[in-house]
């Protein structure tokens, strides 16, 4: 075959291929890692007066529809620790896999006869890892049993919580604060987030003192009703209270309150996070009249006792309820419990039937993120929820993410869990003149500063916002990060 042209010189095409290389390497660096002009000259400067460097920061801000090239590429490909950022990986997943209408089911159990108003046998409560059975839900769990005719249990309470198999983690383990009730551990029967909540009410008048209420009443705890009504302003009361809970049978208080502060609420994290479940049962049980001849214990239920018809069950809230608290609030322990069951629902080789781990659910998520996200940009996951030293995703990934979350019939829910700039949840005390016009993840450890979401930019333009800042003076650059988040919405 004769061709109409000469051949050419074999150098000029590896030329050309060389110059496509080039060509590739440079429009790969404007997405990867982009210039300093590539940043807005007023967040340059946010993160100067920060003394940040700009390789501390990635970012990426889009059209959310991916419909135009990106209006800000910093660092884009570059893993990153998220923070509690990382809360939308899963909570988006959830979403998808399990659908916005999923709710946890908490089944009670019995394996004895009522006769006037005694069971004559043990009352099992089968924790299925329902993320909010707080105080008041537990009240009603325990009010429906006395509904059935069950008064007193002539046995044990045996609460399950095979359902995860997370082990026993070091409530101090990730920052010293083990006091702090974002620390929790996951748990199949989470029960309050294992919180105990203090609420201090000043009286007035001759022999005034405070009021202490403790919530929920923990069996085997000695709680003082009142602590002295200091004067003065209320500064640090909770300093002045001098509070000891290093015993967990007996709670201390070795100053005051100032009676100037009124009402406070304080949440910390019981002593014994091991025995909370069992203490909050026997001791709501016994304020509501409820008599046992025996103990509340943690145990498994029999199979027998399993494979058949539960007294009752109480449901949870809906998924999309849940993923509102999770990321309007950043709740860590509610995040690790919705992880972790997506380590449980399926039977598939990624979650088999049985406990759920967070290796199970780490397996499951890469799984839909390469078959539902993206092949490439996989997160580095933990426990899901961000309160990890671990965990990495690029601002790339994140954006990815989004954009699907975006063109999803699922976006409505995602973006209603998010809080508002200067509106409601984690940002709800910024000062910005973007008020209203975000839908924003928030996430914060000591040396991370992040958010992610949905921009309303003035033209009426809707985009995909990252950024993120690694540096240990990560926290003085919330106002950069602030700038960018006004930039983008009044300048496009």
């Amino acid at each position: 075959m004769r061709y109409p042209f000469a051949p050419l010189p074999r150098f000029f095409f590896v030329w050309r291929v060389l110059a496509l290389l080039v060509v590739l390497a440079l429009l790969l660096g404007v997405a990867g890692n982009s210039s300093a002009q590539n940043l807005p000259a007023e967040v340059d400067a946010a993160l100067a007066r920060a003394k940040v460097p700009r390789d501390a920061l990635a970012v990426l801000l889009v059209d959310a529809q991916g419909q135009s090239a990106p209006l800000v590429s910093h660092r884009a490909v570059v893993a990153m620790n998220p923070a509690s950022v990382m809360k939308l990986v899963t909570t988006f997943a959830a979403l998808d896999v399990l659908g916005p209408a999923f709710s946890w089911s908490t089944p009670v159990f019995t394996d004895g006869v009522v006769r006037n108003g005694t069971l004559q046998g043990n009352l099992y409560i089968v924790g299925q890892g329902d993320p909010k059975l707080v105080l008041e839900r537990l009240w009603l769990l325990l009010r429906r049993v006395q509904g059935v005719g069950i008064h007193t249990i002539a046995g044990d309470v045996v609460l399950d919580n095979s359902a995860f198999d997370v082990g026993i983690s070091d409530p101090s383990g990730f920052d010293g604060e083990p006091l702090k009730p974002y620390n929790a551990a996951p748990d199949a029967l989470l029960v309050n987030f294992k919180a105990l909540v203090m609420t201090f009410t000043p009286e007035r008048g001759a022999g005034a003192a405070v009021r202490v209420q403790f919530d929920p009443p923990l069996a085997g705890v000695q709680m003082p009703t009142s602590v002295p009504l200091l004067a003065g302003a209320c500064d640090d009361y909770r300093a002045a209270l001098k509070a000891d809970f290093s015993d967990p049978n007996r709670i201390r208080f070795m100053g005051g309150y100032p009676g100037s502060c009124g009402e406070k609420v304080w949440p910390v994290a019981y002593a014994d996070p091991a025995s909370y479940a069992s203490r909050a049962v026997q001791g709501l049980w016994g304020s509501m009249g409820g008599k046992l001849t025996g103990t509340v214990r943690s145990g498994r239920a029999p199979a027998h006792v399993l494979a058949g018809k539960p007294l009752f069950e109480v449901r949870s809230s809906s998924l999309a309820e849940i993923v509102r608290d999770i990321n309007k609030y950043s709740n860590n322990v509610m995040a690790q419990q919705v992880f972790l069951n997506l380590g449980r629902e399926g039977g598939t080789a990624d979650t088999p039937d049985g406990p759920a781990s967070f290796d199970s659910a780490r397996k499951r998520v890469q799984r839909w993120w390469q078959e539902r996200i993206s092949p490439h940009d996989l997160p580095v996951l933990d426990n899901g929820s961000g309160l990890s030293r671990i965990e990495r995703i690029s601002a790339q990934g994140l954006v990815r993410l989004l954009q699907v979350a975006y063109a999803s019939p699922l976006m409505p829910e995602l973006m209603a869990s998010l809080p508002i700039s200067g509106v409601d949840g984690t940002l709800r005390r910024v000062q910005s003149r973007a008020v209203g016009s975000a839908h924003l993840k928030t996430g914060s450890l000591s040396d991370v500063v992040a958010v992610a979401g949905f921009v309303h930019a003035a033209s009426g333009g809707r985009y995909v916002l990252v950024a993120i800042v690694n540096h240990p003076n990560a926290k003085a650059a919330r106002p950069a990060i602030d700038t960018l988040v006004e930039w983008a919405t009044n300048n496009h």
